[in-house]
């Protein structure tokens, strides 16, 4: 499946086997580690608390990004492996422009506020959830807590899987066009030109 593929192509890089260490191993059965376990046991007591309490403004990051991407990742951004892209925890408010499916990786195209009528971001809302920005972001997730670096991966998907089930599912999104949306999430600095969060929080109004 195509969530799979873009899981384990976005551990490349990341050399050796690690011993399993406290989290990753909570979350094993009879050796083989169970990552929607995992996943769902760290998204509302860690993940959602991380980034609803460290994401950066979002309007203070694109405008950043835009001036300079290289500067914006290292002052907002966390990098897991030399070369990889900067992982951004962000929130903020805006207009929805349009609500995308088209596609398997949907998504919200936001203005930001103040609005001027043009898209700054999306906000991914699947069903496939591209990337592994979630897991690279909060900061107490790194490699060396999995066995492999399937694992590794597999706890990036399960995290994407958290965020459809609890965020976007829930949030009506049909006729959303000219609504108010507050959301928080994370997204990876690979093109500046195309922001996309995966979201830990989404209200509409």
């Amino acid at each position: 499946m195509l969530a799979g593929i873009v899981a384990v192509a976005g551990c490349s890089g990341v050399p050796g086997v690690y011993v399993v260490e406290s989290a990753a191993s909570d979350a094993a059965q009879d050796g083989a580690f169970d990552a929607a376990k995992y996943a769902a046991g760290i998204w509302s007591a860690k993940v959602v608390p991380t980034v609803l309490a460290k994401a950066a403004d979002a309007e203070a990051v694109v405008k950043a990004v835009k001036a300079d991407p290289e500067e914006a990742g290292q002052k907002y951004g966390r990098r897991t492996g030399t070369g990889g892209p900067y992982a951004v925890m962000v929130k903020g408010t805006g207009k929805v422009l349009s609500v995308a499916r088209s596609s398997g990786a949907g998504r919200i195209e936001v203005d930001l506020a103040p609005a001027d009528g043009k898209p700054d971001l999306g906000i991914a809302i699947g069903p496939v959830f591209l990337g592994t920005a979630l897991r690279d972001a909060v900061g107490f997730i790194d490699f060396g807590q999995f066995t492999n670096q399937v694992d590794y991966a597999s706890a990036a998907t399960a995290l994407n899987t958290q965020a459809r089930l609890r965020v976007v599912a829930p949030a009506r999104l049909d006729g959303a066009e000219g609504k108010k949306v507050a959301f928080a999430g994370a997204f990876q600095l690979l093109d500046p030109k195309n922001i996309v969060v995966t979201p830990v929080s989404l209200e509409l109004s």
